[in-house]
């Protein structure tokens, strides 16, 4: 029993002395608190709608940084991984009638095997050699799929299939929390020695090769795991309605604008592509399409230059911005500390 009770004990402290410390900390906790009780404050469809999709797509931006951003492997074509498992579990669900709880696992497998697919044969390749290989993979994706209608609807895709629940507010609560413990596992791999692994690689490939690191291993890790949570991503779209799976799945404008959410927020933080989403797209639905009427030429346009002009004042991406100016970095045990705090909360050093 004791042990028991040392576990609520524990996350008390680590609430306290690690996230409540920090604006930044303290305001995800409350943005996380605020999306869990969204359902409760309105039920309103279209809202929900726009709050379900930005969390599935904070998980496929995430998937992308979790690659791209840690390791250096910058992909042009990480839509291939989130279309190859909504077509998996639109094929399953409609040809055999499993159940979107196991499509999706079986789905986010298949993103595995198509990460693995692309990696090894790019393995070889840097820079941007990689990247326009990375493009072409959706590339043929798209053709086969048009090429086979009778098994994958063609230009039509596969619609109609099981939604992931009989109501809006239950597809919430499961896409909602999912996003946010998706988005705790990927922080975890990127903040242990695997994550450090892949700065590594990111930083300088030929000095983490001759230090011994089996690079092309832990590259293929990435791959893999970037394939699985953006699969994870492209299952829970297929579920949700109108549900099933298309060519706009695989499309490159998807490709291109996980990049944009990930460097408006920040690479190389996992967070960072999340809350990128989570300003963009309800920005683009909410206030640019629903309120002001915008069409969605024009809506591309004004996206287009406001993220232009972040990331003129803010190259860095709004989220490190916001940090730099509201915490500092401690010189001597490199820990974060409040911007108003005149010494270190853990090593008591003088903070500049």
């Amino acid at each position: 029993m004791g042990a028991l009770f040392s576990y609520p004990v524990r996350a008390y402290k680590t609430l306290r002395g690690e996230v409540l410390v920090l604006p930044a900390r303290t305001v995800l906790l409350l943005v996380c608190l605020l999306l869990l009780f969204v359902p409760l404050i309105t039920s309103q469809p279209f809202t929900l709608r726009v709050l379900i999709l930005a969390s599935i797509y904070a998980v496929f931006a995430a998937s992308w940084d979790l690659l791209s951003g840690f390791t250096g492997q910058v992909s042009f074509g990480h839509a291939l991984f989130f279309g190859v498992a909504a077509y998996t579990a639109a094929l399953l669900n409609d040809n055999l009638g499993l159940a979107p709880w196991a499509t999706i696992p079986i789905g986010a497998v298949a993103a595995v095997v198509a990460g693995l697919a692309i990696g090894i044969p790019c393995l070889r390749l840097r820079g941007t050699y990689l990247s326009f290989a990375t493009l072409a993979f959706p590339l043929i994706l798209v053709g086969v799929v048009i090429a086979i209608p009778s098994v994958t609807g063609g230009e039509l895709g596969i619609y109609g299939i099981d939604p992931l629940s009989a109501s809006r507010v239950s597809s919430y609560y499961i896409v909602v929390p999912s996003m946010m413990f998706l988005g705790f596992a990927m922080w975890k791999i990127t903040d242990s020695k695997t994550g450090l692994v892949f700065h590594a690689i990111r930083e300088d490939e030929v000095t983490a090769r001759a230090s011994g690191i089996n690079t092309t291993r832990y590259k293929l890790l990435a791959f893999s795991l970037s394939g699985l949570f953006a699969g994870i991503a492209g299952g829970l779209f297929a579920h949700f309605p109108p549900a099933g799976a298309g060519p706009e799945t695989l499309q490159l404008a998807l490709s291109f604008q996980v990049i944009i959410w990930a460097v408006f927020g920040v690479i190389a933080t996992v967070y960072g592509p999340m809350v990128g989403v989570f300003i963009l797209y309800p920005l683009t639905e909410f206030v640019l399409g629903r309120y002001l009427g915008v069409a969605n030429e024009a809506r591309v346009l004004i996206l287009a230059v406001i993220v232009l002009l972040v990331l003129l004042f803010m190259p860095r991406g709004i989220a490190i911005w916001t940090r730099e100016r509201t915490e500092k970095v401690c010189p001597r045990c490199k820990l974060q500390n409040v911007a108003t705090r005149s010494t270190c909360r853990v090593c008591t050093a003088e903070l500049d």
